[in-house]
């Protein structure tokens, strides 16, 4: 028997989006694997999010090349939520001059994750070694460095760590946060909903499927 194939993701037009500070933000889908990876940049500074399984390197850097984004330009690689398909790929984008960013609740379950990996996966373990761990409040000057306005938020509802990265344009990048019309049973999501709607949420850039309106 045959592996099976997996869907593949069709890459969608590059959106530009402005901040709030009438920076133009270019948005790409570099996914594979039936996952979305996002690169946010502003020119030539560009934040990943949601960073890959493991082993792939090589897929990441031929759909960035794809993309025409140079990996060195990519500032920092930031994982919604620390499960293979997210941050599979954390430490050896960590080798390729790709720095961690890891919010403080994250800190455990990066730790965590190799227990839910198997041989054949290929993980490499993420160390704590070139992490950049920040809080939730140093989120919006990180991201101001970097030309994105924006912050970083708690979303649990997937997990107890998840976070989302919401731009104050109103695009959310939300992870595997489960979709609100599916989570009537899971008030925890449904509370991360109400906070991302309360602080300007309009746009959503899934882990899996495609963009929606809130």
């Amino acid at each position: 028997m045959g592996r099976k194939k997996r869907p593949l993701i069709s890459h969608p037009p590059v959106h530009t989006r402005m901040t709030s500070r009438s920076s133009p933000v270019t948005i790409v889908n570099v996914g594979y694997r039936s996952t979305n990876y996002w690169v946010i940049s502003n020119g030539r500074s560009r934040l990943l999010v949601d960073i890959g399984w493991p082993g792939t390197l090589g897929t990441m850097k031929a759909n960035l090349k794809k993309m025409d984004i140079p990996l060195r330009e990519i500032r920092y690689a930031l994982a919604t939520h620390y499960h293979i398909d997210h941050a599979g790929l954390g430490e050896e984008l960590k080798r390729e001059g790709v720095p961690l960013l890891v919010v403080d609740i994250q800190e455990t379950a990066v730790s965590v994750m190799k227990q839910w990996t198997k041989p054949h996966d290929n993980y490499v373990e993420i160390t704590p070694h070139g992490n950049v761990v920040i809080t939730l409040a140093q989120s919006r000057q990180l991201l101001r460095d970097i030309g994105i306005a924006g912050e970083i938020l708690p979303t649990p509802g997937h997990s107890d760590h998840c976070v989302s990265l919401l731009l104050d344009d109103g695009s959310v990048f939300t992870g595997d946060l489960p979709p609100e019309q599916f989570a009537f049973d899971n008030p925890v999501a449904l509370a991360s909903w109400q906070q991302l709607r309360e602080r300007g949420a309009a746009r959503v850039y899934p882990a899996h499927g495609p963009i929606r309106t809130m």
